[in-house]
């Protein structure tokens, strides 16, 4: 896997492994080239060799992060998307719009509400445009 990761992205990587069924180290690729990646790493400042460390925790919190972005961004689009599809079954069937809790209603009618400013300034634009 380290292999993968030197030949994939194009990157200095080593790896140290202890283990109890050995007497000392395991590590990757070789000695000398574990202590030249060693070696770079120290040369850093402190603030380069931040940028650069990632432990498990701090991986995982990162993804966690980014997977919640990615939801809420999801959520946002299906709820717009099941807003038009109401709209739609209202304009359908007169009697959906009372199968909708109170809180859809009122989601809707800011939408609406939205819209028909949209429309209004739409219209007020044209107006002046042909008086001009």
């Amino acid at each position: 896997m380290v292999d993968e990761l030197t030949t994939l992205c194009g990157i200095d990587v080593c790896a140290i492994l202890f283990s109890e069924f050995h007497s000392g180290p395991e590590v990757w690729p070789s000695p000398l080239e574990v202590q030249r990646i060693i070696t770079k790493f120290k040369n850093y400042s402190e603030y380069e060799q931040g940028k650069k460390k990632l432990n498990q925790e701090s991986y995982l919190m990162d993804r966690i992060m980014k997977s919640k972005e990615k939801l809420g961004k999801v959520q946002r689009t299906n709820w717009e998307m099941e807003k038009s599809l109401i709209l739609f079954q209202c304009l359908v069937q007169e009697n959906f719009i009372n199968t909708l809790n109170t809180n859809v209603l009122n989601d809707l009618a800011s939408e609406i509400n939205e819209k028909l400013k949209e429309i209004t300034s739409k219209m007020n634009q044209l107006d002046t445009n042909e008086t001009t």
